[in-house]
């Protein structure tokens, strides 16, 4: 059968979902075909340009519409996440299978509406993730195994840090990811929250207390008259930032184990730099998503002579996704995770099992997300997760 796919939602993450759509099903050897059907945007005119540029079969306007049409299989949402939780439920309950962006919502009560949804409809056999996409790069599903595997043994410490700079000029507009009522928060939210999963997800362990600061450095900024992605250009006015621009904090681990995580778009110089690192009581591994082809594994049991860090390039055939890509040492890039993202959720559909990351895992992210805050409104007290969340 084919599978056809509704697009809630165009600009920089429609273009990135736009390719892993038109890839996975010419790269792998997927159960079921993959038919790009429709796009959703607001602007009409807008919206038909990039259906036509990206590949989708037509565009519309009213996603409700949408959602409600018997042809559509899937509904990939790439909204802001204000939207998230009414469009995903809606598409529930109407049989569709999700993919949402990250982070799930913009609070916990919406994240745990989603979830309480999702459950609901995989015990009908619909299936929802969320798109925390980092976790399908080759070297992050190898770091994540080689934990497993216990080649740093005990994890004793985590390190972990996304840093951009496209807000560290005041001319930047106010874009939507600026404003809580459309992003719930700011680098907290729109990149912190891959650190939170990235640690989750490679150590298996879940961040049980946390401490936390943010700042907000600009705190006025030019009204946008129109943009798309990073960039955008100004109109008149001036207009409040009510989110964060900085975002540290340190959190406990399940086991014990202390991370320390920082969240920021004012890194003069810096333009997408993810950076992990997993110390444990026999090695360490370390990922750069600048690199992101490469692993670094220092290994406790070699000779003292010889020990130090090694670069695993993760290109073979036997890492994770990469068969079915170009031989050993071809590289691949950014949107590769897209592509293995749209790959995993056919193959579940299609399977009848529940993908990952869960929406339950985004509730999880959202829960250490809402305690930051309140951490960081209490001058910086240690925050259980497990605390009721601001409703």
């Amino acid at each position: 059968m084919t599978l056809r796919v509704a697009m809630i939602g165009h600009g920089f993450m429609g273009a990135a979902h736009s390719v892993g759509w038109r890839q996975a099903p010419r790269v792998f050897d997927l159960p079921d075909d993959v038919e790009m059907a429709v796009v959703v945007g607001r602007d009409a005119d807008a919206v038909a340009r990039d259906a036509a540029h990206w590949g989708w079969a037509e565009s519309a306007t009213d996603w409700r519409d949408v959602v409600a049409r018997d042809d559509i299989d899937i509904v990939d949402i790439v909204t802001p996440g204000g939207s998230h939780a009414e469009i995903a439920i809606a598409a529930l309950e109407a049989g569709k299978h999700v993919l949402c962006e990250k982070p799930l919502a913009n609070s916990v009560e919406d994240a745990e509406a989603m979830t309480d949804a999702a459950a609901r409809a995989s015990a009908r056999g619909v299936r929802a993730l969320v798109g925390f996409t980092y976790r399908r790069l080759p070297a992050v599903t190898l770091l994540r195994d080689l934990i497993a595997e216990g080649r740093v043994g005990r994890v004793q410490q985590v390190r972990a840090a996304y840093r951009q700079d496209w807000l560290v000029d005041p001319a930047m507009p106010l874009a939507w990811r600026l404003q809580k009522e459309h992003a719930g928060s700011g680098a907290l939210g729109d990149i912190g929250a891959h650190l939170i999963d990235m640690t989750r997800f490679v150590t298996g362990q879940s961040i049980d207390a946390v401490s936390g600061t943010l700042d907000t450095i600009i705190a006025r900024r030019p009204l946008q008259g129109s943009g798309s992605g990073l960039s955008g250009v100004a109109a008149e006015g001036f207009g409040e930032v009510t989110v964060d621009d900085v975002a540290i904090f340190t959190g406990r681990l399940a086991e014990g184990a202390l991370a320390s995580f920082e969240a920021t778009r004012f890194a003069t110089g810096r333009k997408n730099a993810l950076t992990i690192e997993v110390s444990g009581d026999a090695g360490a591994l370390a990922f750069d998503l600048e690199r992101l082809n490469e692993l670094q594994y220092f290994d406790r049991s070699a000779p003292e002579g010889v020990q130090g860090f090694t670069t695993i390039l993760v290109t073979e055939p036997s890492h994770p996704y990469v068969s079915a890509w170009w031989p050993a040492g071809h590289t691949l890039g950014y949107e590769h995770g897209f592509v293995h993202q749209a790959k995993d959720l056919v193959e579940a559909v299609v399977a009848g099992t529940d993908p990952h990351p869960s929406f339950a895992d985004g509730l999880a992210v959202q829960r250490v997300l809402d305690a930051v805050e309140r951490s960081a409104e209490r001058d910086s007290a240690w925050t259980s997760v497990g605390e009721p969340a601001r409703h």
